[in-house]
């Protein structure tokens, strides 16, 4: 596993955590909702790309 996905996972999760936080003290705390899901549907297709990779690599191993 690569540093690297964990250091753009944590970039996400603390961009999303300082935009939340900003909405929800200005009262849009419908656009806080939104932010906080698109960040996860990030994250998210950043761990189905890895894990797809990780499929591949374990199909070619075994020559599937």
């Amino acid at each position: 596993m690569e540093v690297d996905l964990i250091f753009k996972i944590a970039a996400v999760g603390i961009l999303v955590a300082v935009l939340n936080l900003i909405l929800v003290r200005s009262g849009r705390d419908e656009q806080a909702l939104m932010t906080t899901l698109a960040g996860l549907v990030v994250v998210l297709m950043i761990l189905v790309q890895q894990i797809s990779e990780l499929f591949e690599l374990i199909r070619s191993l075994f020559s599937l």
